[in-house]
């Protein structure tokens, strides 16, 4: 009986959204997975950007050969890009269209909320003709997966950055000075709490702390009270570790004398584009000249460098059963799924179940000031706190300023108001 040649299947993978450290022993761990099952593999170059432009060009054949050591290495043998595929019905047209003139039956993406949300609007858009399946990408730490569980690079991420800001807390004690280490996590202040934590830096300032139109002197004041009470306590340095999402919840005025830039392609404010750390900088040095108080203070971003960061073992572990957990359960007729691990096990959820009823978009997983974890936390930090502004704590911290008890408990009071509606 004469048949013809079986056509392998074709998966895609890409990449979207910022780099993370692990991407590449997904890329790897998918493609050696889906080899074995008989599966062609191409790696989509640039994410979405490509596809929206309907240049099905920018594609690489990818063998088990050209990938076995890419596991190791930080970056993405794919690069990257923040392209929305479903900007508007062009955007998303044109990128399905581009996925079926590739002949995929199956798409891995890998990345955050928003490459995950283009990869929601792309299954809903092909009606079952292409397997979709999401890896959950950032060192935001944001995305909602079971057990709470980190999102692969954020280990990655936080050892790096733990280290940097161990050497800034002995700069800073050498030199008698304070830094403010601006960190990454527009909505959610996951990695500045995770870094403030394991290096034993001063104090965490993260977005979840904080209600929605703040003034820009409720952060001030938040480093300004740290500074004072460790002046009080006779120590004249420290470290600041501040989630850049803050800016994110300022009330527009504060928001606007930052002067933020344009938008990325889903309509983010570019923060990378915005001196957070300069105008933090200035706004509280002039509060503590205000206060009557003379300290160096020093802006430091810490970004960039922990997005390409060679992963750690924890990392490449996980990235690992990722990969091949999104291949096995595109094969097994599954589609429209973030594939997440909970207690060891592999388990998809559906974007829907991602979906913010209110926005639509992917949910984003905030930190829980609630709980236990947050307050330990809260606890190894030098900060004010609603006890400090009462004898006999309070008269210590105001003799370091030029006000009164009064005035000081007055001002710095204020931290502990609840933010008007």
């Amino acid at each position: 009986m004469s048949e013809k040649a079986r056509i392998p299947e074709r998966l895609g993978i890409l990449v979207g959204g910022g780099p993370a450290p692990g991407i590449n022993s997904v890329i790897a761990a998918a493609t050696i997975e889906a080899i074995h099952n008989g599966l062609d593999v191409v790696g989509i170059y640039e994410g979405y950007r490509h596809l929206v432009a309907g240049d099905i060009s920018q594609v690489t054949e990818l063998t088990i050969p050209e990938v076995s050591r890419a596991h190791a290495s930080g970056g993405s043998i794919l690069r990257t890009s923040r392209t929305n595929p479903a900007k508007d019905e062009t955007s998303l047209e044109r990128a399905v269209d581009s996925i079926e003139r590739l002949g995929l039956r199956y798409l891995i993406t890998i990345g955050g909320d928003d490459t995950t949300y283009g990869a929601m609007r792309i299954d809903e858009a092909c009606h079952g003709r292409v397997g979709v399946a999401s890896v959950p990408k950032t060192i935001d730490n944001d995305l909602p997966l079971p057990d709470n569980a980190p999102t692969f690079g954020f280990e990655t991420a936080r050892s790096v950055a733990t280290d940097i800001v161990e050497n800034l807390l002995e700069d800073a004690r050498t030199a008698s000075r304070w830094y403010l280490a601006i960190t990454m996590g527009r909505t959610s202040g996951s990695l500045a709490l995770g870094i403030c934590r394991a290096s034993g830096a001063t104090l965490a300032v993260i977005p979840e702390e904080f209600g929605e139109g703040i003034p820009m002197s409720a952060i001030v004041d938040t480093i300004v009270g740290s500074i004072v009470k460790r002046r009080a306590a006779g120590v004249d340095h420290g470290v600041a570790v501040v989630a850049e999402g803050f800016v994110e919840r300022l009330s527009p005025e504060a928001r606007k004398a930052l002067n933020p830039g344009a938008t990325d392609a889903y309509g983010h404010v570019r923060l990378a584009d915005i001196p957070i750390g300069f105008a933090l900088r200035d706004a509280v040095i002039g509060r503590l000249r205000a206060l009557g108080l003379d300290t160096t203070v020093i802006p430091k971003d810490i970004g960039y460098e922990l997005r390409c960061a060679k992963p750690v073992p924890f990392d490449l572990e996980y990235t690992r059963t990722l990969g091949y957990g999104a291949v096995k359960y595109l094969l097994s007729g599954g589609s429209g799924a973030l594939v997440a691990l909970s207690g060891g096990r592999l388990v998809p959820i559906t974007l829907d179940e991602l979906r913010d009823p209110e926005t639509g978009r992917v949910r984003v997983r905030m930190v829980d000031t609630t709980t236990e974890s947050f307050h330990v936390a809260l606890k190894y930090m030098t900060r004010l706190l609603p006890e400090d502004l009462v004898d006999p704590a309070l008269s210590p911290l105001a003799s370091q300023t030029n006000l009164t008890s009064a005035q000081f408990a007055e001002e710095f009071g204020r931290l502990f108001d609840p933010i008007p509606a």
